[in-house]
């Protein structure tokens, strides 16, 4: 007797158009059938004039209103008791089977007894030659692997039957299986019900078999099956979906003395696949993993039930269907099949050439010229001078530095640390033993870091190894680096060894998650070693936001709104309280020591040296070379010198590629813009309460990259032919001039003329020293006598000052707090004889010793009269133990007891763990992303090295 189907169609509108438009294929598609359906049931989830009226007019027997929320499953659920005959097809609105298509899965059902459950092959709708699914299986693990998704049809699975399970769309169930298993699992979300279906139903004794040649055209955009992932909405419900029914299915089908241990280990689970999703580079991701462990963890009844079916159902063994998993032997071969065909059809990207092209040889002469511009370096343990000074003696000491909470000056300030604290902390960390050494190795290495990252940058604009090497020596020869180096200023060498590898991976964010993590890191450097750049890598990072909306239509802007993220995590705890202080204008300032050196002037003669590149008015040591010579008045001639970068740089924009050189200008325009606003800007004050005006060199080296990209550009664009001669004797013009800029700057550790000098390693007396170097409580109030007749106090925690210790808030605050008033009293109380009891109320601050600095060379009258009556009167008190004079000052210890240093509150100490652990994610997330993989290394490939288009023939 032939078996009587009953169809169940579900549709819902979801406010598409095109939700009518299926449908209507749909019900044309089920009256042309060869064995047309013997009843319709039609379930309308959600209200739609247009999909009721197609309804109502389709003849079904009965068509039922459900909420527009209701599920595939639930629809199915909804419809159930009213289901008859010995047979249900499960359909949507947007599955339209091909006339034979239910009289061949009928035939595929009543063939063997066995066999419970039917699948069709299910193609796309606009393209019938594509599977869309055709069977279903599981790993070991539970993970669904469809057997033929997304493959062309070519019969090459039409031979295919027995299968754990399939698509639930277009299945052929029978109606006492149907009942037997209460239907499709609503807890599944939507995904994998066909799978569960049929695994359910093989438990329960019954075969799944699929018929390849029932063809069913899906669209996917029905309310059975996942979503196709056509939006990021979609995408996001698709991974929840999945994710969702994978952990459903692992409690249902799980021992029963296995559950707790797997509802246990679901959040662990969730932070552990969050970082591998972050390394694999699908962030999007993450959320939808957490979502879906958070709901599987509190849905206890439904796994309770789902489970309870299975028993009352189940009369087969789980060992039945190992033989119908896929193992993950065979799983990687048909990965590793997958990605062969996929690098074999696509183009590969051209070889870099690092070594063949010349690039390893600059970066050995510029180890060589390091060794002989800094020979000293070698054998010095500590680099002083200039704005340099030790770091802390131990790791923990540096990264503590770098946490919120008390600070390392000041008698009880709490408050954020600068970023640069983190950056010097990360440097420390490279040589343990002795954290201070690694600066050394940093200025040794300077030179042939900055060659590798200005020729590393060059490949983003050039595939030409002669113009990669001329960008990497007009790099390395920046006059503001050079100024730099020798003259002690490690925030600026940092952010110049650090700009070209973020050009490097920012230029290509919007391409892959990979790039956009290390871009974010690096800004977060650069920003972190010069704060006065971030309004000019703002602009940036808006006009990157804007070239991709309108060139990549949005595609991609996610990755450089990222790119953001660490920088505002590490600033955030500072900009809150710098702006609740009232000075936002602080956010500038340089950081490490407040150091008053040499630069330009905000003056007609500053402003031509920075048009130049030159952050000070010595115009890289051409004025102090020439000085004792007649020729002393030529030194700013040597803007001659660097003209002809500066030419190359606008002619690139009459080139083919003017939008690439557009933006390389505008990054040009916007550092040398910062250096002409800040020169001058002083926001900070050293502990003299001397004005200290903003470093111009962080500027000047984000001009000079936008320079020297847009110079490259030129080069290997041809201006105004193109002829490999002008590009030869462009590149040589340019190498040859800048080595002669950077002549006296070379050469003026050898002469004598740069600031750096051996040490010291410490600041603070030897004794001091050693008491302080694992103990940051040890308090040392060092009074410096000025020149004026005042007195500067201030004071010190632990052995040393040291770079990572300073603080903008101390250095930026324009008026003095409770603290510095307290300082002030200690210090005119210790230097004079009226009080007797300052002495305890220094121990009781946590004071131990009190040092009036020695003698300088410049000293006045007035400053050598006050040292003597200071150490006069500190002889003279009893709780002061006279240590004696040492190259860091007068020492004296105090003899009473000391109280421990004021620490921070509880509250303070919430925050710090707050603040570290927030920092701690937003930076791990960071460095995940970062992470190169194989995939991140294929899709690397597909696309070209250089940024932008390219009218060259050996682009080709």
């Amino acid at each position: 007797m032939p078996a009587r189907v009953h169809a169940l169609l579900v549709v819902r509108p979801d406010g598409r158009k095109a939700a009518a438009t299926h449908l209507q294929h749909t019900l044309d598609a089920l009256s042309a059938q060869t064995r047309p359906a013997d009843v319709l049931t039609i379930v309308l989830c959600g209200p739609d004039r247009a999909l009721t009226e197609a309804a109502a007019a389709s003849g079904a027997e009965g068509v039922i209103t459900a909420n527009g929320s209701t599920s595939f499953a639930d629809a199915a659920r909804l419809a159930s008791p009213r289901l008859t005959g010995d047979a249900i097809w499960l359909l949507a609105q947007d599955t339209a089977p091909e006339p034979h298509a239910l009289a061949r899965l009928l035939a595929g059902l009543e063939r063997a007894p066995s066999v419970g459950i039917v699948a069709p092959k299910l193609v796309d709708a606009e393209d019938p030659a594509r599977i869309v699914s055709l069977g279903v299986t599981m790993t070991p693990y539970g993970r669904t692997v469809g057997l033929a998704d997304n493959e062309l049809d070519q019969g090459q699975h039409d031979a295919d039957e027995d299968v754990l399970g399939a698509d639930v769309r277009g299945l052929l169930v029978r109606a006492e299986l149907w009942r037997q298993l209460v239907g499709i699992d609503p807890s599944l979300g939507g995904a994998d019900e066909g799978l569960d279906l049929g695994v359910r139903a093989r438990l329960a004794g019954h075969r799944v078999s699929l018929v390849p040649t029932a063809h069913v055209a899906v669209n996917g955009d029905g309310t059975a099956g996942l979503p196709a992932p056509t939006s990021r909405r979609r995408r996001r419900r698709r991974a929840y979906a999945i994710r969702l029914a994978q952990l459903h299915r692992r409690m249902v089908y799980a021992p029963a003395a296995t559950v707790p241990l797997h509802l246990l280990s679901l959040i662990p689970l969730a932070l552990w696949r969050a970082a591998a999703l972050l390394v694999a580079k699908q962030p999007a991701r993450v959320l939808p993993e957490w979502g879906a462990s958070i709901v599987v963890f509190f849905r206890w009844g439904a796994i309770a039930r789902a489970r309870g079916i299975i028993r009352r159902s189940r009369t087969s063994s789980w060992a039945q269907l190992a033989a119908l998993r896929i193992t993950r032997s065979t799983l990687r071969q048909r990965f590793d099949a997958d990605a062969d065909a996929d690098a074999f059809d696509r183009p590969i990207r051209e070889e870099l050439r690092f070594f063949t092209g010349g690039g390893a040889w600059l970066v050995l002469a510029a180890l060589l010229v390091a060794v002989v511009a800094f020979p000293s370096l070698l054998v010095w343990p500590v680099l002083g001078g200039g704005g340099l000074e030790p770091l802390r003696a131990t790791l923990g000491q540096l990264w503590a530095d770098a946490a919120y909470g008390v600070r390392s000056v000041g008698l009880d300030t709490v408050g954020p640390a600068d970023p640069f604290a983190a950056l010097m902390a990360l440097i420390g960390s490279f040589w343990p033993g002795d954290p201070s050494r690694a600066l050394v190795l940093l200025w040794i290495a300077a030179l042939p870091l900055a060659t590798v990252g200005g020729w590393f940058a060059a490949t983003r604009l050039t595939p030409n190894s002669l113009l990669r090497n001329t960008a990497a020596v007009a790099w390395v020869l920046a006059p503001t680096f050079w100024t730099a180096l020798i003259d002690g200023r490690p925030a600026a060498v940092i952010t110049h060894l650090l700009l070209p590898w973020l050009f490097y991976a920012g230029a290509v964010a919007h391409r892959s998650w990979a790039a956009a993590g290390a871009a974010s890191i690096l800004l977060a450097g650069v920003v972190a070693a010069s704060p006065s750049l971030g309004p000019a890598l703002i602009a940036v990072w808006a006009l990157l936001v804007m070239l991709v909306v309108i060139a990549r239509a949005g595609r991609g802007v996610g990755h450089i709104v990222w790119i953001g993220v660490p920088s505002i995590a590490i600033f955030a705890p500072l900009v809150w309280v710098q702006v609740h202080a009232g000075t936002p204008w602080g956010l500038l300032a340089d950081p490490g020591v407040v150091w008053a050196g040499p630069q330009a002037a905000a003056d007609a003669a500053g402003r031509l040296a920075l048009a130049g590149g030159f952050p000070t008015q010595d115009f890289a040591g051409w004025t102090t070379l020439l000085s004792s010579t007649t020729l002393a008045g030529l030194a700013p001639w040597v803007l001659v010198l660097v003209a002809p970068l500066g030419v190359l740089a606008l002619l690139s924009l009459l080139t083919p590629r003017w939008m690439i050189s557009g933006v390389l200008v505008v990054i040009a325009l916007l550092g040398l813009g910062s250096a002409f606003v800040l020169v001058g800007v002083a926001v900070a004050a050293s502990s003299a309460a001397a004005a200290v005006p903003i470093w111009p060199g962080g500027a000047l080296s984000l001009a000079w990259l936008g320079v020297v990209g847009a110079a490259i550009v030129a080069l290997d664009a041809g201006i105004p032919v193109r002829r490999r001669a002008l590009r030869v004797v462009g590149a040589g013009v340019v190498i040859g001039t800048l080595l002669v800029v950077a002549v006296p700057s070379a050469t003026s550790m050898l002469r004598g003329t740069a600031l750096l000098q051996n040490g010291p390693s410490t600041t603070l007396p030897a004794y001091v020293a050693a008491q302080g170097a694992d103990d940051l409580s040890v308090g040392t109030i060092l009074i410096t006598p000025q020149n004026s007749g005042a007195v500067a106090a201030r004071v010190v925690w632990g052995g040393s000052d040291t770079l990572g210790g300073h603080s903008t808030l101390t250095a930026t605050r324009p008026a003095p707090t409770e603290d510095d008033r307290e300082v002030a009293a200690l210090t005119a109380d210790l230097v004079s004889a009226s009080s007797e009891d300052v002495v305890r109320r220094a121990a009781a601050l946590g004071i131990q010793f009190v040092v009036v600095a020695p003698e300088s060379a410049t000293e006045s009258d007035a400053a050598r009269a006050l040292r003597l009556t200071a150490e006069t009167a500190l002889n003279e008190r009893s709780d002061l133990d006279a240590v004696g004079p040492t190259p860091k000052g007068t020492l004296w210890r105090i003899s009473t007891d000391v109280a421990d240093r004021p620490g921070a509150s509880a509250a303070d100490d919430r925050l710090t763990l707050a603040i570290s652990l927030i920092q701690f994610v937003v930076f791990a997330v960071a460095l995940l992303l970062s992470v190169p993989t194989a995939a991140s290394r294929r899709q690397a490939r597909r696309m070209p090295r250089t940024v932008g288009p390219r009218a060259r023939e050996e682009e080709r």
